[in-house]
């Protein structure tokens, strides 16, 4: 039952795991700036709704390079976790982490699919947490190792979704003023939608309802 409940900014926490330049290099299951731009939406959205994140590199000098800045600079005061296990939850700083927000309902996303997003997921199933997957802003080494990952973490419980659907399934209301404009700019920064919000504004004024039905 719960995973037909929706999510709101109150009950859950994000995690991002790995969006770092070493990591997107083997990405090959996804376009890449496709990938990054899905990363935005969910940190811009946890910023602009006030849902606890968590930042977490793996061997950020030494490897895999700093958390991207397009990532970071949402959250400039906020240094990532960084790792050497692949899989987080074994890292004890990232656990202490999830467990300080309070929050059972977690969304996951990082890079690879198959090891530092299914890792953490199956374990954090196995201890209770509902686990769900914004699997646009996921990538793996091919489309099959991601696609596989995906399935293995379906069939041990985990959701999956997609980083608009969870920018929406927190807004959930056009009447939501206080974060109608946060939402607006997502869109416009992201997403495709947001070249027929711009057009819309051009052509019915400032004033056009951007995103109203």
């Amino acid at each position: 039952m719960a995973y037909t409940t929706l999510l709101t900014p109150s009950d859950c926490a994000l995690a991002l795991i790995d969006h770092q330049p070493q990591m997107f290099f083997g990405t090959m299951s996804h376009e890449r700036m496709t990938v990054l731009h899905n990363v935005q939406i969910l940190a811009k959205s946890a910023k602009l709704f006030g849902v606890p994140t968590i930042l977490t590199t793996i061997a950020s000098d030494t490897f895999s390079g700093h958390l991207l800045p397009e990532v970071q600079n949402v959250f400039p005061d906020q240094k990532p976790i960084d790792r050497t296990s692949m899989n987080s939850w074994e890292d004890q700083n990232f656990k202490a982490a999830i467990k300080a927000t309070g929050k059972k309902r977690i969304i996951i996303a990082g890079l690879w699919t198959e090891v530092c997003v299914t890792f953490p997921t199956l374990q954090m199933l196995a201890e209770g947490y509902e686990i769900f997957v914004p699997v646009d802003a996921c990538g793996d080494v091919t489309v099959e190792a991601h696609d596989r990952a995906v399935q293995r973490m379906i069939q041990a419980g985990a959701t999956p979704i997609n980083s608009l659907q969870w920018m929406c399934e927190l807004q959930r209301d056009w009447a939501r003023g206080e974060t109608y404009d946060g939402c607006m700019e997502i869109f416009k920064a992201h997403s495709a939608y947001g070249i027929g919000v711009r057009y819309a504004k051009q052509i019915l004024g400032e004033h056009a309802n951007e995103g109203g039905h």
